[in-house]
């Protein structure tokens, strides 16, 4: 059973910023991703790293997050900046060996909130 245990998130001033970090317990799962759930709404992708090197951005966050992952692919981070008031929710790391579309492992969940 892969395990994905996250870190980070907290609270923020809107225009402030913040990081998730997210270690897997394996190595070299092709697709890892940042989803997030605000209360009342649908679960959305937020970031996804893929393949040797590529990465989809949500276009509500385009410009202000980076994902990135270290080399062996074990750890992935989602930096936060300028963040807004509408970026409050609870943010998931997800996982496959295979696919993105339905990551089969997910990580426990941090809550990110911006005040205005």
């Amino acid at each position: 059973q892969v395990q994905l245990v996250e870190s980070g998130g907290g609270s923020v001033q809107a225009g402030g910023s913040l990081r998730l970090s997210c270690a897997a317990s394996i190595r070299g799962l092709y697709c890892m991703s940042w989803f997030r759930q605000a209360p009342g709404k649908e679960r959305e992708g937020v970031a996804t790293a893929y393949g040797r090197r590529s990465i989809w951005y949500n276009d509500s966050v385009k410009g202000r997050f980076t994902i990135s992952q270290d080399n062996a692919k074990t750890t992935l981070s989602l930096q936060m900046n300028n963040l807004k008031p509408e970026d409050s929710a609870m943010y998931y790391c997800a996982a496959d060996p295979q696919q993105c579309r339905t990551p089969t492992y997910w990580g426990q969940g941090n809550q990110v909130t911006v005040s205005s």
